[in-house]
This record gives C-alpha cells, structure tokens and sequence, in this order.
C-alpha cells in the first residue's frame, strides 16, 4: 500500500508549474471528478494527484454517499475502487448505465484482475487501471475518460479499429484470448484444452503481439471494444 501511496503523489512541490487546466478554470470550470474509494490514504492520494493538476474533486468513501451528492448535467469523470463494502463499484456502475447517466468511468482494480475489469467494462466502465497506480497513468486514463465521452465519432473509430483487430485469431487462438480474458491462469487454461501450458503462454503472446497490445489489461480493453463494434453494427 506504501507504493501504491507513493507512486501517486504528486511531483515535487519545488517545482513550481501552473495546472494544465488552468485555460479550463477561466472558462468557466473544469470537469468534476468524483473519487470513490473506501481507503482514506489512497482516495486522499488520488485526489492530491488530481488537483495538483488543477482538477476539481470531489471524494466518497462508499457508493451510497456518491449518488446522495451525485447531480447529473455537469461534465465529469468518475474513479472508483472495484472492492467497496456496501454498494460496490459494480453495481454502482450498472445503476448509472441503467438510469440513463453517460457519466464516464475507470475502475481501479487489483493487479491482473482482469475478470473484474472486463465485467467493469461490460457495466459501463471507459476504462480501469490496476493498482499500485502510478501517477501518470491515472491522468493519462482520466483525460481518455473525458475525450472519449466529448468525441463519440473517435469511439466509433476506435471500436472498429479494436473489432479488425480481435477478429484476427485463429479459432484455437480465441477460444484461449477468451479463456485468458476470463481469469483463467495458464495452468488451467492447459488442463481444460489438453495441450502444454507453454503452448497456451506461445498463443496468448502470439494473440498480444498480433493485436499490438502490451498487457492483459490492453487485450481486454481491445477485446470490448471490439464487442461494442459488434453491437452497433448489429444495431445498424
């Protein structure tokens, strides 16, 4: 926790800089970020990382007190912790998809988590980030969060894009792809298709490197986009 902590403190106060939003600020506000996380030091870290870069943020440490504060209308960008007693980020997830609010989402999960992340996405997550989450990361997934739900035609793009992608594999590649996606380890992955579990680790590589993806989290990204490009072409 210690590193997790560690990794999203701002850079050095010595270094003075203005916020990169500052032209947002003069223009009327930026967009509010709401922080939902039940871990005082991480939510309070998350937060110093946001407004070090001139966000405004707004926390909670449960979902219940989110939605009692939460008014729809206002551009925002909502981060919260997949794991949260009561409510959990989940549900939460799929009570705002299902009221209709197209509030722009990323689940913090744990590390290779990816099971969660994909059922996160299937809820409406933009996008998730594993823990420790390094300060970097969590801007760069907030500014995506926020140019992704100004810029549907991008989104539209991006799907296709991820949907040629994903189409690629072979039938035995996939089936893995989807087993892999799944939180299926290695070692089970090979017990259940009777092949060697080097050869499971030679296809999911195979699968990362045809797709230009560096990590899980990366394929599942790609993976359900590619689901969403395939829903809106059945739709149209």
């Amino acid at each position: 926790m210690a590193l997790a902590i560690q990794r999203l403190l701002p850079q050095s106060p010595a270094v003075a800089h203005a916020p990169r939003h500052a032209e947002d600020a003069a223009a009327g506000g930026p967009p509010l970020i709401y922080v939902v996380d039940d871990d005082d030091s991480i939510r309070g870290a998350i937060r110093a990382v946001l407004e070090d870069d001139g966000r405004a943020v707004e926390d909670f440490d449960t979902c219940e007190a989110f939605l009692a504060a939460f008014h729809p209308g206002r551009a925002a960008c909502l981060v919260i912790d997949a794991y949260l007693p009561g409510m959990n980020g989940l549900i939460l997830l799929r009570r705002l998809r299902e009221a209709g609010h197209a509030l722009p989402a990323i689940m913090i999960t744990g590390n290779s988590d990816v099971a969660i992340a994909v059922e996160a996405m299937k809820a409406g997550a933009t996008d998730f980030i594993e823990k420790p989450i390094s300060r970097v990361e969590l801007l760069a997934s907030v500014d995506h969060a926020l140019e992704r739900s100004r810029d549907s035609g991008k989104l539209s793009a991006r799907r296709n894009d991820a949907a040629s992608h994903v189409a690629r594999p072979t039938p035995r590649p996939r089936h893995i792809m989807d087993m892999v996606l799944a939180g299926h380890p290695s070692k089970n992955i090979a017990a259940d298709l009777g092949i060697s579990q080097r050869t499971v680790e030679n296809h999911r590589a195979s699968i990362m490197a045809k797709t230009d993806t560096k990590s899980l989290p990366a394929l599942a990204r790609m993976a359900l986009a590619a689901v969403d490009a395939d829903a809106d072409g059945i739709r149209r």
